[in-house]
């Protein structure tokens, strides 16, 4: 089975532009034969801990609109792990939804927000996925820090975890790539899973993110890596079930 992670740019807070940026990294996968595509936390809209109205910026998926929102991105091969604001009753939660031939087949709420004060909610819930022979689970960003969340999915029978994350910060605390990796390796190791970390990268009103997406295998090594502020693709071929290793690893760059 192939999986890819997507870099992709950091665009102005608010902006729905990277929907167009998916439908291409879309094809790429299509044309790849990649099955499963992870995108970055919060890739559509921004954080909304940066806005203004941070309600402008989120989707309800109960109602259907995220799902007609969404429908340029249908695939029939590829199913994309899109990081967005989820608006619900209980409130705003950063959200990272899997988005199978048109249709939500399900969403991870992030169980550890900004390590500060946040605007969003605390998910609650700790899920797995399958689809075909590969059961997943879903973590993002600060989540990497804390054991529990890939903890409980691996025993639930995940075999590869993969992370959205969003280390956009102000320029001179950008510079996050090793500790972000340092944690993306230990939940690697600590639980016998491939890890797929998507990031955005570049400069965007005094902001900045390195870009720390990466694939690691289940004993830390590190297969793939992103080039830091720019845009990129990397994609693996893994085997979902047997011994939990990736066989091979290509990287697929764009400028």
């Amino acid at each position: 089975m192939k999986i890819a992670a997507y870099q992709a740019p950091l665009l102005e807070n608010g902006s729905m532009e990277a929907l167009s940026y998916l439908r291409t990294q879309i094809d790429v996968c299509e044309d790849k034969g990649v099955e499963i595509l992870c995108c970055p936390e919060a890739v559509l809209g921004g954080l909304a801990d940066y806005s203004d109205r941070p309600a402008e910026l989120a989707f309800n998926i109960e109602n259907g609109q995220l799902e007609e929102f969404l429908s340029p991105l249908t695939s029939e091969t590829v199913s994309t792990i899109i990081g967005l604001t989820e608006s619900a009753n209980t409130g705003l939660y950063n959200t990272a939804i899997i988005f199978h031939r048109g249709k939500v087949f399900g969403r991870y709420r992030k169980a550890y927000p900004a390590i500060r004060n946040s605007i969003y909610n605390a998910g609650d819930e700790l899920p797995t996925f399958t689809l075909g022979s590969l059961t997943f689970g879903i973590i993002i960003c600060n989540d990497t820090n804390y054991i529990e969340p890939s903890r409980v999915m691996a025993a639930k029978g995940a075999t590869v975890l993969f992370v959205p994350t969003n280390n956009c910060l102000p320029l001179n605390k950008a510079d996050v790539v090793a500790r972000a990796r340092s944690a993306q390796i230990a939940r690697a190791v600590e639980n016998g899973l491939t890890v797929i970390a998507a990031d955005v990268a570049g400069h965007q009103d005094g902001f900045a993110s390195y870009g720390s997406t990466n694939i690691i295998d289940p004993n830390g090594v590190v297969l793939a890596s992103s080039k830091p502020f720019v845009e990129d693709l990397l994609i693996a071929d893994i085997e979902p079930e047997a011994n939990r290793e990736v066989a091979k690893c290509q990287t697929n760059r764009q400028s």
